[in-house]
């Protein structure tokens, strides 16, 4: 099961929610409002970033 951020609408709550489906509701730990929406991990954008092609970079997969 992924873990995926939220941010609460309501009272700017930023939490953290263990989620099995993309179409569960997710209820603030705070504030108990379902007006949650889900952020873009730091995580994963930072995993782009290293992932991506800039040009300056050598490959580390052993092919030049």
């Amino acid at each position: 099961m992924p873990m995926y951020e939220y941010t609460c609408l309501d009272c700017s709550e930023k939490f953290e929610e263990l989620v099995s489906s993309s179409t569960v509701t997710v209820t603030c730990p705070h504030c108990q409002s379902q007006n949650t929406v889900k952020q873009f991990s730091t995580f994963a954008s930072n995993a782009l970033k290293s992932n991506s092609s800039c040009g300056t970079c050598k490959p580390t997969s052993g092919f030049s």
